[in-house]
């Protein structure tokens, strides 16, 4: 049978154990039942004890309230026979007289002790430790959740991993909540297989005198070894099935079985066998206990330790051969060098002294902050950031950090920690003393004030920001000016995939018929190097699917897609203004500029002369600087044909400028000039 089909066995017996609740079962039947009852318990116990983690058997709980069901059924049947015709089968009749030797006194001392076993020791230890452990991993989730993500953030796993571990703790979480309910259940039918055999030795006694006309004494021996009996038959099976709860929910996350690990764990210290020989042996020499029973069991100790000994020497020796072993083959196979070449797309490497701020465990949060950074980088851009490799460098001063781009260093700064920057909002008040430096984000003038000094400096309107929240805009200021290096083809091929999910017909039309994917990366890397986002990666395929096959050329691509995003632009460079501030060329400089125009191999080239490149960075550095002092954020506008060449040519002198083209302008978006440049 299939295991679809086999799936409906649980349903069937479930629907019999209800019917057992109502319809009279007989003697032979009975039995069956009760080995079957035995012999799910033993299974139980023996898959809780070789399961490696809890969460392994974590069809548990439900199985507890199943069994338990089942038990107190058994219990009705068995209860019906017994009062109605004095027997209940060979099983019970066995329990009641071969495991308590027919008397009844003796059959009800070993069923109360096992009884307070149950209820007091094994059932309530294991209901407390469910319910702490439920209590403790919920405590716990927040705590692991943010493990995760930092470990996320480091490299040191993949999403999916990431993924697997969080559906993993909250699995976890509901088991233990489920096994501290399932607890109730234990403790419930503790109770009541007291209270049932209670009923039937009274119930069976008054039976046995009225309706049966049995003596006194025979009537109480009878019914009182029959209910004993089967108070053994379901108490035992309860108790181990107590055993495994308890087992379940106090053992923690293990690499091995129970048995395994009792043993590796126990005997990993054999020395302490020779002093527990040592301590039997004195008791058997110096108390009436004698050497007869102690003389054997030390011995035994004594040689278990020495064969543990040596077994663990052994093991040692042959560890640190394959260690070595493992090490030579490592440092002489091919695959080992592939290593020291992988470049990280990220990297951020501090000095021992910012340790701290990367350390979850000393308070440090930095590593939460690159989650975030990464998620508004990913809503600004377009682009899913790489896992940012987090290390210490020995090389770098205490409180000094670096950011690499591809293995190469593009930033560093030196912080002042328990110090604050503070930048002023236009006139500096001479109230705020600090330590001039500059703002490595954006290299504006600001000062390292104490704490004492900063609510004067807020109260003043000067921007103050902590060490953390520093480094967090500066890295996210790299990557946003480095994110056209981030996008590789892999990339690329990732943002496809996932658009294919709800655009394929646009991504199969483009790739590869029209495009290849090397050429639509390095459309989309030429619009991140200008911070235009490609978040609306659809519009942009749009426009390199209708341009595409009459135009190859990358820069001429990007252009179309531009104009395609010409709101989303506008929108950008207008930051919320009322308007556009726009610096434009006259005619003539125009028309001049295109003179020096050159068709080439790789496409229309600018090649000006030097002096008059120069006079053009000046005449538009003049109108931004002047425009600036005004608190307005100017834009080039030229045409179509100059706009990708002047950002070339500006890129230097002017990189945070933004160069747009006639076509790219918003209609609808009201522009005011901002000066007119003569060549």
């Amino acid at each position: 049978m299939t295991a679809k089909r086999l799936s409906i066995l649980p349903l069937i017996g479930v629907i019999g154990v209800i019917g057992m609740l109502v319809i009279p079962v007989s003697p032979a039947l009975l039995d069956v039942m009760l080995i079957l009852n035995l012999s799910i318990a033993i299974t139980v116990l023996l898959v809780a004890m070789t399961t490696k983690e809890p969460l392994e058997f974590s069809i548990f709980p439900s199985l507890l309230l199943i069994t338990t069901l089942f038990r107190l059924a058994l219990n009705v049947s068995s209860t019906r026979l017994i009062l109605t015709q004095a027997y209940a089968g060979q099983v019970i009749e066995t329990f009641g007289n071969f495991v308590i030797g027919g008397n009844a006194v003796v059959g009800i001392i070993v069923y109360i002790i096992l009884a307070i076993i149950q209820y007091i020791v094994i059932t309530r230890g294991a209901e407390r430790a469910a319910e702490v452990a439920a209590r403790f991993t919920l405590d716990a989730m927040p705590g692991k959740q943010i493990s995760i993500d930092a470990d996320l953030n480091s490299g040191m796993i993949t999403e999916r991993e990431a993924r697997e571990k969080r559906i993993s703790i909250e699995r976890e979480a509901d088991f233990y909540g489920a096994m501290d309910g399932a607890s109730k259940f234990v403790k419930g039918d503790a109770i009541a297989s007291m209270i049932i055999v209670a009923v039937n030795i009274i119930g069976g006694f008054i039976i046995g005198l009225v309706q049966m006309n049995y003596s006194f004494s025979q009537s109480l021996q009878t019914y009182t070894v029959l209910s004993i009996g089967d108070g053994l038959v379901s108490q035992i099976p309860a108790l181990l099935l107590s055993t495994a709860a308890g087992l379940t929910v106090t053992r923690a996350a293990s690499s091995d079985d129970f048995g395994t690990e009792l043993l590796t764990q126990i005997t990993a210290y054999p020395r302490m066998l020779f002093v527990v020989a040592a301590v039997i042996v004195v008791l058997g020499i110096f108390s009436p206990i004698g050497p007869l029973p102690t003389f054997p069991i030390a011995l035994l100790l004594v040689i278990a330790g020495r064969r543990m000994l040596r077994v663990r020497v052994r093991e040692a020796d042959h560890a640190k051969r394959q260690a070595e072993k493992e090490r030579t083959q490592t440092v002489k196979s091919p695959e080992s060098m592939y290593s020291l070449i992988h470049v990280d797309p990220v990297e951020f490497e501090f000095g021992y002294g910012l340790i701290p701020m990367a350390d979850a465990s000393q308070g440090g949060d930095l590593l939460e902050r690159v989650a975030l950074i990464r998620r508004q980088v990913a809503l600004d851009l377009g682009i899913v950031v790489p896992m940012i490799r987090f290390r210490d460098n020995v090389q770098l001063r205490p409180h000094e950090y670096a950011i690499r781009i591809r293995g190469n260093e593009v930033s560093r700064f030196e912080l002042m920690t328990g110090h604050y920057l503070a930048m002023s909002p236009g006139l500096s008040d001479p109230a705020i003393v600090g330590i001039p430096t500059k703002e490595p984000a954006f290299g504006l003038p600001a000062e390292w004030i104490s704490e004492s000094m900063r609510e004067k400096a807020v109260l003043a309107n000067y921007t103050v920001v902590d060490p953390p929240s520093l480094i967090a805009t500066h890295l996210t200021e790299v990557i946003k000016r480095h994110a056209s290096e981030l996008l590789g083809r892999q990339e690329t091929r990732a943002l496809l995939d996932s658009l294919k999910e709800q655009h394929p017909v646009l991504v199969e039309e483009l790739i590869p018929q029209i495009l290849t994917v090397g050429e639509v990366q390095k459309v989309l890397a030429n619009l991140l190097a200008e911070r235009v986002s490609i978040r609306d990666l659809v519009t942009i395929l749009e426009a390199l699917s209708d341009y595409g096959r009459q135009v190859k050329d990358p820069d001429a691509l990007t252009e179309y897609a531009r104009q395609r995003l010409s709101r989303q632009i506008t929108s950008t460079v207008r930051a919320g203004a009322a308007t556009v501030t726009a610096i434009t060329l006259s005619q003539a400089a125009e028309r001049r500029i295109q003179e020096y125009l050159a068709q080439t191999e790789q496409g229309p080239q600018l090649s000006m002369d030097p002096r008059l490149a120069q006079q053009l960075t000046k005449g538009i550095g003049d109108h931004t600087n002047r425009l600036a002092t005004l608190g307005k954020q100017a834009v080039l506008l030229v045409s179509p044909l100059l706009r990708a060449h002047l950002r070339k040519l500006m890129q230097r002198s002017l990189p945070d400028l933004a160069v747009l083209s006639y076509a790219e302008l918003d209609p609808d978006a009201p522009v005011e000039s901002g000066g007119v440049v003569n060549l």
